[in-house]
């Protein structure tokens, strides 16, 4: 009798139906897992951040209803190589051609956010051990990148729709608009693309966003360059550098001016080259390694090492010099721009008032400083929460729970990082203020004075940043499967910052958000009582974290 009809034995699987597997094989089962995941937290990015250019658009046809407004405006912003470097460069003076320029950093927060994305879906997977799990079943080597890229694609892809409906409800005209979402939509997958090959390259997740960041950054420098010396989008001797950058071929596009459509293929072959690169290599290493073998260490810890202090310094040290650097830098910038802010708004009193209200002096340039030390401030308080959720990832890895069996406690183990996520925000915010100073005392001749001044601006900001980084260190102790939830706290506080007058919102609202409550030390009279109260409350939170993390339960791997 033969095995096929013997009772109690299977027949063998045809040839046929054996070979139905392919390397794509469970993706749309994956697609599912990653869109369960963040369910929340890619609507809240997606929908934040296509709102923003329909906000611009009408704050810049309320500000400047004239023709002859906007081209004064336009005059003065493009002459200006350091708002121009910020920004980018600005194509004509309608209103869409300002909103353009206004939601330049667009591009870069999407890029920024879509690289982060990949990552989390694939080497963080591979690095956490759940991707060995799920590969133990039916799954295609390349359903794992391709899940995480067609996941990230679409939401950029969303994004692009939603922020050209938004322009044209905005009453922009609807070509402009949708170049304008294309290129910002081709930009985000883009370096989709470049966090999928990045996560191929290393077998940490943290190496994997190094190497995704710093090409990001070169990207960010060289458009920077190309555009600071590109006469403001007249053209200039150093404008090719901008065409090397994939975070300067949005702009290129020239919405709402000489639309050029062919620029959008620039991203989509980028996007290709790319991915064409990231799916070999993934195929011809090991799960769970890189292309780039990790540096060995040394064979027995040094001095340093022999506390929780210690490991947390050599955790987070790699992230503190990356945003000191960075918030330097971006001072330099806004520093250098400050001068020129009262030359862009000249002869529009509304927009002064506006400016002057927003940074709570008279004086335009220190209004614009007020400003955008404020933005600086959000930007801080990621790191802040950041800093503070990195706890919770030590513990989701396993390292946290070898660790608290030893003689180190709980609230020594919790405090080495709370540490960085209080003292961090104040350094880069500091180097911040510092930056801002030099460039601006320079730009006046008076670093003696403004130096000091914007010192003490900055440093104003780090209550409120204290107050997002307690709650972060709050769900961690409390609640740490919602810890990714000040995230949205964070996005909340940056809507009521850039919307909250545009939409009319009531005072109360505005007063949920901490930054709403720090004092405009740059104006001629301030109190210190917010910033005593924001620090209460930031030291209550702390407290409350350590009190908790103490009694919960820390799982094992």
């Amino acid at each position: 009798m033969s095995a096929r009809s013997e009772p109690g034995l299977r027949a063998p699987q045809s040839r046929t139906k054996r070979r139905s597997a392919t390397a794509l094989t469970g993706t749309r089962h994956l697609v599912r897992l990653i869109l369960r995941r963040d369910r929340v937290l890619l609507p809240i990015w997606i929908l934040l951040l296509a709102v923003l250019p329909a906000s611009y658009a009408g704050t810049y046809a309320e500000l400047y209803p004239t023709a002859a407004e906007r081209a004064a405006y336009r005059a003065g912003t493009a002459s200006n190589p350091s708002i121009v470097a910020l920004l980018g460069p600005v194509y004509g003076d309608s209103v869409g051609a300002l909103t353009v320029q206004r939601a330049g950093l667009l591009a870069l927060v999407v890029a920024l956010v879509s690289v982060l994305t990949v990552v989390r879906h694939t080497r963080t997977e591979e690095e956490a051990g759940r991707r060995e799990l799920l590969g133990a079943t039916v799954l295609g080597r390349y359903a794992g990148l391709t899940a995480a890229l067609l996941v990230t694609y679409a939401a950029n892809v969303l994004l692009g729709l939603l922020t050209a409906a938004g322009l044209v409800a905005a009453g922009q005209p609807g070509a402009g608009s949708l170049l304008f979402g294309a290129g910002v939509a081709l930009t985000g997958i883009a370096f989709a693309s470049v966090g999928g090959l990045a996560a191929q390259l290393t077998e940490s997740a943290g190496g994997a966003r190094g190497i995704g960041l710093g090409v990001l950054g070169l990207a960010f420098l060289l458009r920077l360059g190309g555009d600071a010396g590109g006469s403001g989008g007249t053209g200039g001797s150093a404008e090719w550098l901008s065409w090397l950058s994939p975070l300067g071929w949005a702009a290129r596009g020239r919405a709402f001016a000489d639309e050029r459509w062919w620029v959008l293929l620039l991203p989509v072959l980028f996007s290709v080259a790319v991915a064409l690169v990231a799916y070999p290599v993934s195929v011809r290493r090991d799960l769970g390694a890189g292309v780039f073998p990790p540096r060995l260490g040394p064979a027995s810890a040094g001095r340093g090492l022999t506390g929780p202090f210690g490991l947390a310094w050599r955790l987070h040290r790699g992230q503190l010099l990356g945003w000191t650097v960075g918030f330097g830098l971006l001072g330099l910038v806004l520093g250098g721009a400050a001068d020129a802010a009262g030359d862009a708004v000249q002869g529009n009193q509304q927009v002064a008032e506006i400016l002057a209200r927003l940074g709570g002096t008279s004086a335009l340039a220190e209004a614009y400083l007020g400003g955008t030390l404020s933005l600086t401030a959000l930007a801080a308080a990621g790191y802040g929460i950041q800093a503070a959720l990195r706890a919770r990832a030590e513990e989701t890895a396993g390292r946290a729970e070898p660790l608290l069996a030893t003689r180190v406690s709980r609230t020594r183990w919790l405090a080495a990082h709370l540490l960085f996520a209080l003292l961090g925000p104040a350094l880069v915010l500091a180097v911040a203020g510092l930056a801002t100073g030099l460039a601006y005392g320079l730009s006046v001749g008076d670093v003696g004075r403004e130096l000091p001044r914007m010192l003490g601006a900055g440093l104003a900001q780090v209550p409120a940043v204290w107050v997002l980084a307690g709650l972060a260190a709050l769900l961690v102790g409390w609640l740490p499967r919602f810890s990714g939830a000040a995230w949205a706290v964070l996005a909340g506080c940056l809507l009521l910052g850039q919307l909250g007058a545009v939409l009319k919102l009531s005072q109360w609202a505005l007063d949920v958000s901490p930054f709403t409550h720090t004092p405009q030390v740059l104006g001629d009279t301030w109190t210190a009582t917010p910033l005593a109260a924001l620090t209460m409350i930031a030291a209550a939170l702390l407290a409350l974290a350590l009190r908790t993390f103490r009694s919960r339960d820390i799982p094992t791997l």
